[in-house]
């Protein structure tokens, strides 16, 4: 019994842990499979020995614990979580006690996807504004977020009702817009998010509502409280309540489903397990509700979940692989970081090889060291990423990680940066660096350089043909065309976009010299606002943190760049060279979006675009778009009876959009109207 006791103990306690990550530092370390199967654990435990079932037991709360950042909003009805069901068998079981206390003829169920994101409360006052946004927290108590949750486009301010509304809903983070954030900060010399949910909940929890704002985050409500239904539906269904509520102008998912009996709904989950890569949106799971709401106190709940609603939860896809090498990678900015080298394995339906292991930190919270066996899983479906490792089969005599103090390239000491996790290396003359600056310069969104990619850069470099950006500048024809790759015509072409590129506005030159926390966005603040690079170069960082969007930290960085010598150097190398250091007025629309410098295929029948009209906007928007998925595709859109090419970008793992997310991106940068 000794034994039994202090096992409840240990999972309450790492389960505690577990929950303040993911709901309060948005940081999990185990996957979610792996916490379900604890819980699962813990719930077993205690019902087999409830005299050792503790008061403050995970079981007994739905979450995390309540953010000191924000005032504290007390739940005048508890925010419940839902039990899952991780398979058929187990949504039987969930039937079995339902009909135990109600007629099989009453029952009718709703299905819903269930959408990873976080949890929110939307309060509206009589005359209909909103007045409140909060977040779930343990369920009792909960965070007020209304500045940021006013941010988001697709809430209303506004709803025609005569009496108050509560309603709950999940904000979430697109599949393209996570893409596009963690790509601006990678640019930026910031640390990317694992996954949209961690995203979304970490954007939600930000001090500066403009922060949030530019995050673009969505919004889906699900339900209300119990004693609502009544007051705004006629029959007391819930499926009646969502059409209602959608009539209101509140963001309804379109894909709720009335489903007769457990065959439909299994159909429906077996639907989804599918079609939820076509979503632009992450699914982890189906929810079930008993349709009539009449019946919900009938049915009755526990101290945690309700017994009238449960989570039917995907199957986590991951896989089990060996850690064969910790690598370690240098950026243009100097962060080192780890990448685990794994034995092939396929995950999500496409072959991983390397995964990030992000930080020190990360890798020693999860004690993961070279020969383990290791949980593989797609972060987002996107990222790779090592979850945890299966420490059972872990050799006798595995080495401890330690992290390496040197620079991996140039043998400089890094150093880690106060209040990061990263190491940096410092070195201005590291190869690493160089050649990821070169690359970053040449790229599409900086200065467009044809024909001068990763391969060519390095080659370049390897040959002793180039030592920094200058240099570009100083080609030959000749010595271009002797490269192996590159033949006289070759040669040619790039020699003239390397010209034409002196021409670029002042923004493309700022973006491209990789100045940190300097992404595309804030390189048009700065050369709208200053006109020229010497006005730029005297500018304070206190001058600069005044200007909208331009925060202290990126003050600070700007002005720091500008005071080494060697950058200074560089400005009147290529001033002298030629290249434009004037704002010429920049194209907005084209330099923020996401089809820039991406492959995208269309597929399928399109309701609103024709298929030459979609291309014709893509293209103007940077998009190359081809007829062939291939691994190298960034993008499908897929309309109605897409066929082939769909599926194997399911296969590949490419992301697919739907026609409607193609529209809002494109109305975004104003090149249709909207309507």
């Amino acid at each position: 019994m000794e034994k039994i006791q202090t096992r409840i103990q240990q999972l309450v306690t790492d389960l505690k842990r577990y929950n303040q990550e993911y709901f309060e530092n948005e940081q999990p370390s185990i996957s979610d499979a792996a916490y379900d199967k604890l819980l699962r654990e813990l719930n077993d435990l205690e019902a087999q020995y409830p005299e050792y079932r503790q008061s403050d037991s995970p079981t007994q709360r739905v979450g995390g614990t309540r953010s000191e950042k924000f005032a504290k909003v007390v739940h005048q009805h508890p925010m419940q979580s839902l039990s899952n069901a991780f398979s058929f068998g187990d949504l039987v079981e969930f039937e079995r006690k339902i009909l135990s206390v109600i007629d099989a003829a009453e029952v009718e169920y709703i299905c819903e996807l269930k959408i990873d994101g976080l949890a929110i409360s939307l309060q509206y006052d009589q005359s209909g504004k909103l007045s409140l946004g909060a977040t779930r927290g343990d369920g009792s108590i909960g965070e007020d977020v209304s500045a940021n949750i006013s941010t988001i486009q697709t809430i209303p301010h506004h709803i025609s009702i005569t009496s108050p509304l509560e309603v709950r809903g999940e904000v979430y983070l697109s599949k393209s817009q996570f893409i596009q954030l963690n790509h601006e900060r990678q640019l930026n010399g910031e640390g990317i998010f694992a996954n949209p949910r961690n995203a979304a909940a970490g954007s939600m929890r930000q001090l500066d509502a403009d922060i949030v704002a530019q995050r673009k985050l969505a919004m889906f409500v699900y339900g209300a409280p119990i004693n609502t239904y009544g007051t705004f539906t006629d029959d007391g269904k819930h499926s009646t309540f969502l059409a209602e509520m959608k009539k209101l102008g509140l963001p309804m998912n379109p894909h709720s489903q009335i489903c007769k009996n457990l065959t439909e709904v299994r159909a429906y989950i077996e639907k989804w397990t599918f079609e939820r890569a076509m979503l632009d949106y992450e699914i982890d799971g189906i929810v079930i509700k008993v349709n009539n709401t009449g019946l919900y106190e009938q049915i009755g709940t526990t101290a945690k979940a309700p017994k009238w609603a449960i989570a039917y939860k995907f199957p986590a896809e991951e896989v089990i692989t060996k850690l064969v090498d910790i690598i370690f990678t240098v950026g243009r900015t100097g962060q080192v970081t780890p990448n685990a080298v794994l034995e092939p394995v396929q995950v999500a339906g496409t072959t991983v090889q390397r995964a990030t292991l992000h930080n020190e930190d990360y890798i020693v919270a999860r004690d993961i060291r070279i020969g383990d066996s290791v949980v593989i899983r797609k972060a987002g479906e996107i990222i790779p990423e090592v979850v945890e490792v299966v420490m059972e089969k872990r050799e006798i005599d595995a080495e401890a990680f330690t992290m390496i103090h040197t620079c991996p390239t140039c043998q400089s000491e890094l150093k880690r940066q106060e209040n990061e996790a990263a190491y940096y290396c410092l070195n201005p003359n590291c190869q690493s660096k160089v050649i990821e600056n070169l690359i970053h310069f040449a790229s599409r969104k900086a200065m467009n350089i044809d024909g001068l990619g990763e391969k060519i850069v390095e080659q370049l470099y390897g040959e002793g043909l180039i030592k920094n950006i200058p240099d570009l500048y100083r080609l030959e024809h000749q010595i271009v065309a002797s490269l192996e790759r590159l033949g006289d015509r070759s040669a040619r072409n790039l020699l003239i976009a390397i010209e034409d590129s002196k021409q670029n506005s002042l923004e493309k030159l700022l973006f491209g010299l990789g100045i940190r926390f300097v992404g595309e966005k804030v390189s048009s603040v700065l050369a709208k606002e200053y006109q020229t690079m010497t006005e730029l170069r005297r500018a304070t960082a206190q001058q600069l943190a005044e200007i909208p969007d331009i925060g202290v930290r990126i003050a600070q960085s700007v002005e720091e760049w500008f005071s080494q010598e060697q950058n200074c150097e560089l400005i009147t190398d290529l001033t002298q060279l030629g290249v434009n250091m004037d704002y010429l007025g920049a194209n907005e629309a084209i330099v923020e979006n996401m089809f820039l410098g991406k492959t995208v295929v269309l597929t399928g029948t399109l309701e609103r675009l024709k298929r030459t009209q979609a291309k014709q906007i893509l293209e103007q928007l940077g998009a190359k778009v081809t007829g062939t998925v291939s691994k190298k595709t960034d993008y499908v859109v897929a309309g109605s009876e897409a066929g082939s090419k769909l599926t194997k970008a399911l296969q590949l793992g490419v992301v697919v959009l739907s026609e409607q997310t193609l529209l809002d991106i494109i109305k975004e940068v104003g090149l249709i109207e909207e309507g």
